[in-house]
C-alpha cells in the first residue's frame, strides 16, 4: 500500500519562515537602519530590497529548508494526543467525584437507569441476533446524545440535592417571623417620625424580603427540577426500549438527538443553581454508558 505524502505547507508558509529567520531579521534590519544614517538611503535601500528578496527566493525555494518548515507545519497540525487524553481523565474523574458527591439514594437512582441502558443494550444486541455490534445499535446507545441525558440527570441529581439542602438549612419559619417584627417597628418608627430608625429598619425589610424570595425561587427549582428527573428517566427508558423494537438504527439516532437537544431549559436551571451546587458548563460530555464505575458503586 503506498504512503501518502504529507501536505505541503505552502509558498506563503516558506516566504514567512524564511523572512522570520532571527538571523535575517537582524541583517536585514540592521542593514535599513545604517543606510537611513547614510547620505544616499534612496540608493542603498533599494538595493538592500532586492537582496532580500533574492535571499528569500532562494531558501523559500531549497528542498531541504521545505522539508523542514513542512515537518514543523505537520506537528502544528497534529493533535496533541497527551493533552486529549489529559483532557478526558479530568472529565472521567469529574464524572466520579460528582457520583461520590450524591447521597445514596441519588446515587442509587443514577446507576440503575444507567444499567438499564446497559442491558437494553444488550438485549437489543441479542433480539438482533448479533453479540459483536455488527448491527449499529449499540453504537446508537453509546452516542453522545445518550450519554449527555443521562450526564444532565445525574447534574439534576446533584442540584436537587444541593437545593434540598438549602432548604433544609433556611427557618422559614423563623424568617417570616422576622419579617414581620421588622415591618411592626417599621410602623411604629414612622409614627414616631424617626427618619434614621425608618432608614434602617426598611433596609432590613429590603433584606428579609429577598431572602424570602431566594426561599420561593428555591422552591419552584425543586419542583421544577424533581419533574424533570422523572420526564428525563422516562425519556431514556423509552429509548433504550425502542432499541429493541426499532428496526431503523438512523431512525432512534435521530429520536435520541432530538430529545438531547430539546433540554435548554433544563440547562438554563442548571446555570441557575451554579452557586450554591458548584457545577461549572462543562465543554466535555463524559462517556458514561461505556465507564467503569465499579469502584463508585460499591461506595
Amino acid at each position: 500500500m503506498a504512503i501518502a505524502p504529507k501536505p505541503k505547507a505552502g509558498m506563503w508558509r516558506y516566504l514567512a519562515s524564511a523572512f522570520a529567520f532571527r538571523w535575517n531579521l537582524l541583517f536585514f534590519g540592521g542593514a535599513v537602519a545604517a543606510a537611513m544614517l547614510l547620505p544616499t538611503p534612496d540608493i542603498l535601500i533599494p538595493v538592500i530590497v532586492a537582496a532580500e528578496l533574492a535571499y528569500l527566493a532562494a531558501l523559500s525555494g531549497n528542498a531541504r529548508f521545505q522539508s523542514a518548515i513542512d515537518a514543523r507545519a505537520h506537528a502544528e497540525g497534529k493533535p496533541d494526543k497527551a493533552s486529549a487524553s489529559q483532557e478526558q481523565l479530568d472529565v472521567q474523574r469529574k464524572l466520579q467525584e460528582l457520583l461520590a458527591g450524591l447521597e445514596n439514594d441519588r446515587r442509587g437512582r443514577f446507576v440503575r437507569l444507567r444499567t438499564r441502558c446497559v442491558e437494553m443494550q444488550r438485549i437489543a444486541d441479542a433480539v438482533r441476533g448479533d453479540t459483536h455490534d455488527a448491527s449499529g445499535a449499540a453504537q446508537d446507545l453509546r452516542a453522545p446524545a445518550l450519554d449527555r441525558l443521562l450526564w444532565m440527570f445525574l447534574r439534576l441529581l446533584l442540584s436537587q440535592q444541593a437545593v434540598e439542602r438549602f432548604l433544609r438549612a433556611t427557618d422559614v419559619k423563623a424568617l417570616e417571623f422576622s419579617l414581620a417584627a421588622l415591618k411592626q417597628k417599621h410602623r411604629e418608627a414612622e409614627a414616631r417620625a424617626d427618619e434614621r430608625i425608618v432608614r434602617s429598619v426598611t433596609d432590613a425589610i429590603a433584606t428579609a424580603e429577598l431572602r424570602m424570595a431566594n426561599v420561593e425561587k428555591a422552591r419552584s427549582n425543586h419542583e421544577f427540577i424533581t419533574l424533570e428527573l422523572d420526564r428525563i428517566e422516562q425519556k431514556i427508558h423509552a429509548l433504550t426500549e425502542m432499541a429493541v423494537s426499532q428496526q431503523d438504527p438512523d431512525q432512534l439516532s435521530i429520536q435520541v438527538d432530538a430529545v438531547a437537544e430539546g433540554m435548554q431549559q433544563t440547562e438554563a436551571t442548571i446555570r441557575e443553581l451554579q452557586a450554591i451546587t458548584g457545577l461549572g458548563i462543562d465543554a466535555a460530555t463524559p462517556r458514561i454508558l461505556g465507564s467503569d464505575l465499579t469502584e463508585i458503586v460499591r461506595q
